[in-house]
């Protein structure tokens, strides 16, 4: 074991991808996780080195190989579709070069980094930020069956295999992010890309059965543009708006004042962010009963979690009573980024002591 990781002082990179900045403006999810958990790191006194495009803000190390693909697309409109691998095999080069400076190295890519890590494979962290249960993974971790991976939550780690698995991990965002809302803003909250797969048709349905308006936010899926036309357009007006991708202020806002959060999926979602961003408003989250939901929320405390649009809309007319205040102190014990950091930081401990038995 290294000096630094004997006294707890880690030297640490954190890679991460290389489509939108760290953290985001925007969308981008994964790497709002990263940028809280190097931000969080940093705070506990470790080394950390950020492996991200250059138009990030951290306060690490930061090494860059070029501008994100989001900046890319900004100052040059359409850009060929290989840009992306492009920019991950350049950035992914730099860390290569470097493997030997760290005790830990946590990647959030999806693949090309196991072959890059090589024989440092036994000293790193993979996080992935997307569902595991598809052909492409089944093929990755077939051959990689040596890469240890922190799954973001047991849903997720449900379809890894079990020589991969080296933990588990919820996600955690910064604890003054968001503040405590009053909920008075008399409407229901949906924020997700507007897709078959976060399903806002159901949350319109919900709303519109429950007798309450209804905020829309999120980017239409790049992959999907014709679902808002056909299942989301249509219903837009007085009682159902659409106000599109939101910064944190606009978040805070949007779910200080919202009564309750529709996070009403179709698929098995992973984790599931923006139902620790409501709890941190102190906003009932009413969730479908798929993923990790039942992770994330207390039925009865944290929210509701049910099977059917009848029974959302049950939900919708208790939400109002639940204790906003001990919504966000649950946010508080359970989701800051902090206590992800230090739940990384175990998992880090532990590889590293197993890879230099």
């Amino acid at each position: 074991m290294t000096d630094a990781a004997t006294n707890h002082r880690l030297r640490i990179a954190q890679v991460a991808p290389v489509i939108f900045p760290t953290p985001p403006t925007g969308s981008g999810g994964t790497e709002r996780v990263v940028h809280d958990l190097t931000e969080a790191l940093v705070g506990q006194g470790h080394d950390v080195t950020l492996f991200a495009p250059s138009d990030s803000v951290t306060s690490a190390r930061l090494i860059s190989a070029g501008p994100s693909l989001a900046a890319l697309k900004r100052s040059r409109g359409d850009v060929a579709p290989g840009v992306p691998a492009a920019l991950e095999a350049m950035q992914l080069d730099l860390l290569g070069a470097r493997l030997d400076r760290f005790d830990i190295i946590h990647c959030h890519g999806e693949f090309a980094h196991a072959a890059v890590l090589g024989a440092a494979r036994s000293r790193s962290i993979t996080t992935v930020h997307w569902r595991l249960d598809e052909c492409d993974r089944e093929l990755f971790f077939g051959h990689f069956a040596d890469l240890p991976v922190a799954a973001i939550s047991a849903s997720q780690a449900s379809a890894l295999p079990r020589a991969n698995l080296a933990g588990i991990v919820h996600h955690g965002i910064a604890r003054d992010r968001y503040t405590l809302g009053d909920g008075a803003g008399g409407y229901l909250a949906f924020i997700g890309r507007m897709t078959d797969q976060k399903r806002p048709d159901r949350a319109i349905a919900i709303a519109t059965a429950a007798g309450m308006p209804l905020r829309l936010a999120g980017a239409v899926d790049v992959g999907n543009p014709t679902y808002f036309e056909r299942h989301v357009a249509p219903a837009l007006g007085d009682a159902i708006t659409h106000i599109g991708e939101l910064d944190d202020k606009a978040k805070q806002q949007l779910l200080g004042g919202a009564v309750a959060l529709l996070f009403p999926i179709d698929w098995p979602e992973p984790f599931g962010l923006v139902m620790i961003e409501a709890m941190a408003c102190g906003t009932p989250v009413i969730a479908w009963d798929k993923g990790s939901v039942r992770e994330i929320i207390e039925p009865g405390v944290t929210g509701f979690i049910v099977s059917s649009e009848a029974d959302a809309v049950a939900a919708v007319a208790q939400a109002a009573a639940l204790d906003r205040g001990a919504i966000r102190r649950a946010f508080e014990a359970r989701f800051t980024a902090e206590r992800m950091a230090r739940a990384y930081v175990d998992l880090y401990m532990a590889q590293i002591a197993g890879a230099t038995a």
